[in-house]
């Protein structure tokens, strides 16, 4: 245990102190600095950071606990990233960008008006108050409670080791957002994320050298003949995630969390150029089809390993870490663990003080305030939320369903409902502010009655397609009836080089083909069948990679045709390298 702490404690010291070094040069005293790096990110710690702040305890604990009492059904949440990834990429970051977008609510100012945008932004911040700060700060108290023995250690309950760790998290995660800003966070995002795959792989490496006694290919037969029906990824509608979702809410939800999400987008909107946005975007959708490695196959081997011995879903991954890593390893991961934790915690705080400094606080006070007076307003405020969140967090210990079912169905009231607006902004310019006002209040309303009030027998993911349609319906009627008298045109404020990556098309493409061979593999045709996948298996695998290499190209032709109104980006040529254009050429040709 000893040489685990000490593990542990360098790797998170050297991580923290090499973060806050990089972070030095860009001046915390501005909003551009402190909120967004001073818009210097790149394509490596874009998708970094995107996947760090994305991946926490809660993935580890709670998907690897779904997939041991369940199956695979819930690996849409990751691999469907990749298509809502691809979506971001080529239809909205361009906008964001053009746009010099610092908060999503900024967008929803322009488009409607101020008050629409006060509205979201405090919707934004109860939902990472009450359910995403606060369960990002549980899942890793359970975490380290039970790798540590914290109980053990300090001669306390269960509940008061998890009290504990919170409040540890809490407050080395305050500290480091709040005055290391989103540069230091991002910087850290790039080395955990070395760190977390490393850490992450040994789980599933380890874990199959014990479930074959010392071999690697008897422990991985035994994953896959012991519970066939366990690699399932089609969900019964008994599941936690039924497969028809897929074509209802969940790609909705997967969309907001991508492309909409202030905690998420913040890192793709501190790109340095649309290019580089793009490259970070995109692969974090390759990242995010290999996660389930992981976050999920643990799970197969925890069932193959214990058998349904284990009656509590959330401790399954801790009690396979302790169980299966040597002890000297187990710092190494328990260290990238940590800095998954801190990720997530620190990204929802900095887009919280974030959204509060702009979006609130400086439309209230009305005068002049300076960038430091805003950077300090958003610290305060943040120092706040940190401190509530952490009396939050130790009660969701009680949620019934698990860790991660949980957070999504609470998050429920904020996702879809923002995305409403988002989408209907850009797709209807008539759309009236009073329209946009009327569906939000009407869609977080409906969705608390309908998932926790009246039994619909519905999945909550198809209660929130269901009023999305309603909702959009709604706002395109009132545009007709009610049209907005100014029509929205997206403005161009130059903040960025707006020249596309050359290849985005192509691996998106690939993206897509991954994404549908995964389910194919893991479905009653593939691995979850007795006999397992066949020739049959493969080459409709295969086949998912022409359809969407054929889709690529048809899209391509039609996006090129149509930049203007498509793509956010006047008729820039594709196969002109980015060094041959000098930069004001650059700026013109993307007005």
């Amino acid at each position: 245990m000893a040489l685990t702490l000490i593990t542990f404690i360098g790797a998170t010291l050297f991580v923290l102190g090499y973060a806050f070094y990089r972070a030095r040069r860009v001046s915390k005293d501005s909003s551009d600095g402190f909120f967004l790096g001073g818009r210097s990110l790149t394509g490596g710690v874009i998708a970094a950071s995107l996947l760090l702040t994305n991946l926490s305890a809660t993935h580890f604990v709670g998907m690897t606990g779904d997939v041991y009492m369940t199956n695979m059904s819930t690996i849409g949440w990751e691999i469907s990233a990749a298509v809502c990834l691809v979506i971001v990429a080529l239809f909205l970051l361009p906008r964001y960008l053009k746009a010099g977008l610092t908060t999503i609510p900024d967008f929803l100012e322009d488009r409607y008006d101020l008050t629409t945008k006060k509205m979201v932004s405090v919707v934004f911040i109860l939902g990472y108050l009450f359910n995403m700060l606060p369960i990002t700060l549980y899942a890793g108290a359970v975490t380290l409670n039970s790798i540590f023995d914290i109980p053990g250690s300090f001669g306390v309950s269960h509940a008061g080791g998890i009290w504990l760790m919170v409040v540890a998290i809490g407050v080395i995660g305050c500290v480091y957002a709040l005055f290391g800003g989103l540069k230091a966070v991002a910087t850290a995002d790039a080395l955990n994320g070395i760190l977390l795959v490393i850490g992450g792989l040994m789980v599933p490496v380890f874990g199959l050298l014990a479930l074959g006694k010392g071999s690697f290919s008897a422990g991985l037969h035994a994953m896959l003949v012991e519970a066939p029906e366990k690699l399932n990824s089609i969900g019964a509608g008994s599941d936690l995630l039924p497969f028809s979702t897929t074509f209802t809410g969940l790609g909705l939800v997967v969309l907001y969390f991508w492309g909409t999400d202030q905690a998420i987008i913040q890192r793709a909107l501190a790109a340095v150029s649309l290019k580089e946005g793009q490259k970070g975007v995109i692969f974090a959708g390759v990242l995010k089809i290999l996660t389930p490695a992981i976050l999920m196959v643990p799970g197969l081997i925890a069932f193959a390993y214990y058998g349904p011995a284990i009656a509590n879903r959330d401790t399954v991954y801790p009690s396979l870490v302790n169980d299966v890593l040597p002890g000297p390893l187990v710092g190494v991961f328990v260290a990238a663990m940590f800095g998954a934790i801190l990720s997530t915690f620190n990204g929802v705080l900095n887009s919280t003080s974030t959204l509060f400094a702009i979006n609130i606080y400086k439309p209230l006070v009305k005068r002049d305030l300076s960038e430091k007076d805003m950077v300090v307003a958003g610290k305060r405020f943040g120092f706040v939320i940190a401190i509530l969140s952490m009396v939050v967090a130790p009660f969701i210990m009680y949620a019934p369903k698990g860790v991660y079912t949980h957070l999504q169905t609470i998050n429920g009231f904020t996702n879809v409902p923002i995305l409403t607006l988002i989408v209907m902004g850009y797709l209807n310019r008539r759309a009236p502010a009073f329209a946009a006002k009327i569906a939000l209040v009407f869609f977080i309303a409906m969705y608390g009655v309908c998932t926790f009030f009246i039994d619909t027998g519905l999945h909550y993911l198809h209660i929130s397609a269901i009023l999305f349609a309603v909702c959009c319906t709604f706002m395109y009627v009132m545009g007709l009836v009610y049209p907005k008298e100014n029509v929205y045109v997206l403005k161009n404020r130059n903040v960025v080089n707006m020249r596309p990556w050359k290849y985005r098309y192509e691996v998106s493409a690939a993206l897509v083909g991954i994404m549908i061979s995964v389910y194919i593999l893991l479905s009653p045709v593939g691995l979850a069948r007795a006999g397992g996948a066949d020739l049959a298996t493969f080459f409709l695998m295969a086949l998912s990679f022409l359809f969407s290499f054929a889709v690529c190209l048809v899209a391509k032709r039609l996006l090129r045709n149509s930049k203007k109104k498509f793509y956010g980006v006047d008729d820039l040529d594709d196969e002109v390298d980015e060094e041959e254009v000098p930069g004001e050429a650059l700026v013109v040709a993307s007005n």
